[in-house]
């Protein structure tokens, strides 16, 4: 490091680190906002805007304990090996009265430190796993040992290096969330392009030329006079949902056996192959008759705005032995009518316009088995047309998936880069005293990052 940074403990850059508050206080008058581990924005390093949750605190916790903009706060528990506690977040924004919850501990840095710039240097130390040092394992729970964490040595710059990385850094976490949100953006526009092309080919077909008739459905509008509509459910041998109640809980879940089909599986369009769940074959054997084989239309009976209910997908040739559990359902179409890749893609299409007439439920939209085995579909009673619809939409949505592969790889690229640039200037490998004295003087850099977030 430079010779003139002071090598030291990490304690030294605080006053003190205190956990935050479990629960409510039955005595409490005070009713605060209260942030929690789930209100981290880990990319950003800080807290995000909306904080739902609310404590009752007594008048003695509420002046002792209310969060400054000056704070950091530390995630002391948590589970999974993924994401490791230790994260640090700035709490640099005014919000009103608010504490922190019991896996928080809240750090009030000491004088001669750039709060901002320890945000920084703990995310730095967070990646390179320094904090796996001080975690200890209890029943799944990782609990972080502050004491020894901030025991760790590190090198601190002068308070006046530190504003200026902090400066620098904040002009370029401006460019990265820029850059980002027009990626997002980008990936929504293709998106929509993506269903809009879908959309006309399952409902329109690809004669642009054929004469049209009214579907009698309100969400399939007019459809090419030679296609027949009819019931998912007449076009099935057999159709079920997965089992509700205790029968399947995540307590039942092994690492091999019976593949569990889940909501978080079912795309639009598209079979999710990934976050895979099983159970045994004995316990499987109690549920009944739940199976998925290869081909089977399975269908999402809950959703909201973003996920919609009524997608589907095709179950892939390697999926058996499988189940769908709990609002999942899955439907073995007759192959010698209807293509169970053309029924889930019209049924993807149509899910939006379908879930405002089925659905019921405010936040989150659920359509149950018996409606959505009522569905319409249209469909051309050729399967060779059937087919060629199919691969012309495979054909051109193609690119556009692969734009938008290329999207999020430039969001993880140039978040990479970032998190590279700020281990350089926080380890002293970088000297950007010069750079930042340069540099204009422009809106908080965290204003908008949760759109990017």
């Amino acid at each position: 490091v430079p010779s003139h940074w002071n090598v030291a403990r990490l304690r030294s850059s605080v006053e003190s680190c205190r956990n935050g508050l479990w629960g409510s206080d039955p005595d409490g008058v005070h009713d605060v906002l209260c942030v929690r581990v789930a209100d981290f924005d880990r990319f950003n390093l800080q807290v995000r805007p909306h904080i739902p949750t609310r404590r009752a605190v007594t008048s003695t916790e509420r002046a002792g304990r209310l969060l400054q903009p000056t704070d950091l706060l530390l995630e002391r528990s948590g589970g999974g090996d993924l994401q490791p506690v230790g994260v640090v977040v700035s709490y640099d924004r005014e919000r009103g009265s608010a504490v922190c919850s019991n896996f928080v501990a809240r750090m009030i840095p000491a004088r001669g430190f750039e709060p901002r710039y320890l945000a920084y240097l703990h995310a730095t130390l967070y990646a390179h796993g320094i904090n796996r040092l001080s975690i200890k394992q209890t029943t799944g729970i990782q609990n972080l040992d502050a004491k020894s964490y901030l025991w760790e040595q590190v090198a601190f710059p002068p308070l006046d290096e530190q504003t200026a990385i902090v400066r620098f850094l904040a002009a370029l976490d401006r460019r990265v969330n820029r850059f980002v949100r027009a990626k997002r953006r980008l990936i929504e526009l293709l998106n929509e392009q993506k269903q809009a092309i879908i959309t006309h080919a399952v409902t329109r077909g690809l004669d642009p030329t054929a004469k049209l008739k009214p579907s009698g459905i309100d969400w399939l509008g007019d459809v090419p006079e030679h296609w027949v509509t009819t019931s998912i459910k007449r076009l099935s041998t057999t159709w079920c949902d997965g089992p509700f109640g205790s029968g399947l809980k995540s307590s039942h879940y092994v690492d091999a056996g019976i593949r569990v089909i889940r909501l978080q599986n079912i795309g639009f369009g598209a079979f999710r192959d990934g976050d895979a769940a099983y159970i045994s074959e004995s316990h499987y054997a109690t549920l009944g008759d739940h199976s998925v084989t290869a081909g089977d239309v399975l269908i999402a009976g809950l959703g909201d705005e973003k996920i919609l209910p009524g997608r589907a997908c095709v179950a892939p040739p390697d999926v058996a032995p499988a189940m769908v559990k709990a609002d999942c359902f899955r439907f073995r179409v007759r192959t010698d009518r209807l293509l169970p890749q053309f029924a889930a893609l019209q049924l993807s299409a149509t899910a939006r316009a379908a879930t405002a007439v089925l659905s019921a439920g405010a936040t989150r939209q659920r359509i149950n088995l018996s409606a959505t085995a009522s569905r319409p579909v249209s469909f051309p009673p050729s399967l060779e047309e059937q087919a060629e619809i199919v691969a012309c939409i495979a054909a051109s949505i193609a690119r556009l998936d692969e734009a938008v592969c290329n999207a999020n790889r430039e969001i993880a690229l140039i978040r990479e880069y970032r998190t590279r640039l700020v281990a350089d200037l926080v380890t002293g490998k970088l000297d950007v005293r010069a750079a930042a004295e340069q540099l204009p003087d422009e809106p908080d850099a965290t204003a908008d990052a949760s759109e990017v977030d």
